[in-house]
């Protein structure tokens, strides 16, 4: 297999690709350079930046916003602003709550939420479920944050559907002890269609969440690729979230080691790093063998630019367009 084949399509259906991995190995990069490869095959594709710490303008050297921003025929990309993304995210709550007052005690906490660590993998999880709906893209790649904050975007689902499974039993006592309240003084009052449309709301919110959820663990819609380094902090970081992943039953299929050092019989610490080099890809080939492995030297030249990502692309992918890859 070649790694082009680890990216296949869907007819009707957003394909939706997460690239990870430790901090600095180049995830960015390669995210950008996947990005433009789907475009070039043809494929509509929205490569969206997660990490707060944006760096997908920079390599692009386009300036990316909160939106849908044209970089090249084919593709656009975002890089999310948090706290436009929690305005977002709270309206859109608030409006779900107009007619549920039992489902007041949790307003203060979207405040808490907005400056507290998390606020960035909420509101990549409600892009993630905005473009699962409306399948307007062929792909979709999410260029993620270092490992922790991934693992915590891709756990989102589970905590959601507890959180709104708590609210839903929480919204049927309350009205179970207001009907009591009304039995006993009838002058109080209930608003019957009120209380089951905001009931509608909680469930059509649950019912969304299950479907993201099914949606990230679907290995024909979602699938999720490791980006490292050869240096063993890199290796054993990328295995644990590797396990991590695993237990939220997502599919990895992929990995791709970056900066790999040439050999060079003329420099000694360029050979010595060369040969420790080559031991701890031994030990990823080790690892990883039951997945795909591609591999990008290190350049010369800083990758910036489109030019300089589609040299990537063609390592990663090749250059020929006439094989892209097929369509389930």
């Amino acid at each position: 297999m070649a790694f082009t084949d680890l990216v296949t399509f869907n007819k009707k259906k957003t394909t939706f690709i997460f690239i990870g991995g430790k901090g600095g190995v180049g995830k960015t990069t390669v995210s950008a350079a996947t990005a433009l490869w789907c475009a070039r095959v043809g494929k509509k594709t929205l490569i969206i930046s997660t990490d707060p710490a944006h760096s997908l303008g920079d390599s692009f050297d386009r300036v990316i916003k909160h939106v849908p921003t044209p970089i090249t025929q084919n593709l656009e990309a975002i890089e999310i602003d948090p706290d436009r993304a929690m305005d977002e995210y709270k309206e859109k709550m608030q409006m779900q709550q107009k007619y549920n007052d039992a489902l007041g005690m949790f307003s203060e906490q979207f405040d808490v939420m907005s400056s507290s660590p998390g606020i960035d993998e909420v509101a990549s999880f409600d892009k993630f479920m905005q473009y699962m709906n409306t399948d307007e893209y062929d792909v979709i790649i999410f260029d993620t944050a270092p490992t922790g904050h991934t693992l915590r975007l891709l756990s989102f689902p589970e905590m959601m559907d507890s959180w709104m499974g708590k609210m839903i039993k929480t919204k049927k006592s309350l009205g179970a002890a207001a009907q009591k309240l009304k039995n006993i003084i009838p002058f109080l009052g209930s608003d019957e269609a009120e209380d089951a449309q905001s009931m509608a709301e909680l469930e059509r919110a649950k019912k969304e969440i299950e479907k993201a959820r099914d949606v990230l663990t679907d290995p024909s819609r979602t699938t999720f690729k490791t980006v490292l380094i050869p240096e063993e902090m890199s290796i054993y970081e990328s295995q644990r979230s590797m396990e991590a992943l695993d237990k939220c039953n997502m599919s990895t299929d992929g990995v791709i080691v970056n900066k790999i050092q040439p050999d060079n019989t003329h420099c000694e610490f360029c050979r010595a790093r060369y040969e420790v080099q080559q031991r701890r890809l031994e030990t990823i080939n080790a690892l990883f063998g039951n997945q795909i492995i591609a591999t990008i030297p290190l350049q010369e030249h800083e990758v910036r630019g489109i030019d300089k990502l589609y040299e990537i692309c063609d390592i990663l992918y090749g250059d020929d367009t006439d094989n892209g890859p097929i369509a389930l």
